[in-house]
């Protein structure tokens, strides 16, 4: 499949509060941006609102065809959004846009982004040093694994076969929450109140999840109850998260939950990096990281917990992972244009 300007592919990334919808025209083997547009995923009732009144927008523009990335599993094309009221279905689209439409999961658009990245480039990612100052180099043949908490919290890898790069998506966003200390069995404990079963780690590594951190270290005490912190769990939940992000610097409640959301971060990947062995790099994408770089990379509080494990040999194993931090918020926009050649 191919994108010119005259006739450019409609992509989307469906997420649980954005929706973000271009138009790419291929250049070569990539792709250059023409038009996007954002949307609000919970003020909508389905993407064909948002999509119909985008393309309105420029209605000589026809697209070619079409591929939407969503938060959530793709089952008979069709994908159930994790954090939305609402389905994409692919059929109905087809029906009612009159294109090819291809569906694809949210993290497997992302990591068919990756694949398009330049290590090189400061403007792109960040590589975050080791504790003894390395940089690992990834293998440009290894398995590279994609984590990255937003509205949720995703999980993506691709490996690299004789016919090509193949994305794959994953749910182990929902492996079960790291304990490693008094604080998170504390915390353990208080996510798993009400549920049928173990807390799992999107509930505290995302964007609600890091809601129920701030609340939960005040609720236990052990963060000072601030102005500040009455103020935001005014909020609605969705608003949280950033507000207690602006005010890290400035409320010690909001310092805490910040330093404690890294440190499980980091925890989730050095336990998914056990199962994935990927020698071809873990890529920190999504909003929070990219928007909250300082908390990652001050200090080295990420790769301090990162590289603390049971075993010496887990040590050594994320010691010697390349770890990269993703700058370009519109990277599954790209990878959206990308994927119909990589899940394939």
């Amino acid at each position: 499949m191919s994108a010119s300007v005259d006739s450019p592919v409609l992509v989307a990334d469906v997420g649980g509060t954005n929706l973000n919808l271009a138009l790419l025209a291929q250049e070569g083997a990539r792709y250059r941006l023409l038009r996007k547009a954002r949307f609000s995923t919970q003020d909508e009732t389905s993407i064909l609102g948002p999509i119909q009144c985008f393309l309105a927008a420029e209605p000589s523009v026809h697209p070619s065809w079409a591929c939407f990335s969503g938060a959530g599993p793709v089952l008979d094309r069709r994908i159930h959004l994790t954090n939305a009221p609402w389905d994409i279905d692919a059929n109905v689209l087809e029906r009612s846009l009159q294109m090819p439409v291809h569906l694809v999961n949210d993290f497997t658009a992302l990591s068919c982004g990756v694949l398009q990245l330049d290590l090189a480039d400061p403007r792109q990612v960040t590589p975050l040093p080791h504790g003894d100052g390395s940089l690992p180099v990834a293998d440009p043949r290894g398995l590279a694994l994609v984590v990255g908490a937003g509205t949720g919290l995703g999980v993506g890898f691709i490996v690299h076969t004789p016919q090509g790069p193949r994305a794959f998506p994953s749910e182990g966003g929902h492996i079960g929450l790291p304990v490693f200390d008094e604080d998170t069995l504390a915390l353990w404990r208080h996510l798993q109140e009400g549920l049928p079963g173990p807390p799992g780690a999107e509930m505290a590594v995302s964007g609600v999840g890091l809601a129920h951190l701030f609340r939960f270290l005040l609720d236990s005490r052990r963060a000072a109850w601030t102005p500040a912190a009455t103020a935001i769990l005014a909020l609605a939940t969705a608003d949280q998260p950033a507000a207690i992000s602006a005010q890290a610097a400035s409320d010690p409640a909001c310092a805490r939950a910040m330093a404690l959301f890294v440190d499980l971060y980091a925890r989730v990947c050095a336990e998914l990096c056990a199962v994935f062995l990927p020698t071809g790099g873990l890529y920190l994408a999504g909003g929070i990281a990219f928007k909250n770089m300082e908390h990652f990379v001050e200090g080295g509080r990420f790769m301090a917990r990162f590289e603390r494990n049971y075993r010496r040999h887990l040590d050594q194993l994320t010691r010697a992972t390349p770890v990269y931090l993703v700058h370009d918020y519109d990277l599954s926009l790209y990878g959206a244009a990308h994927a119909p050649a990589c899940v394939r």
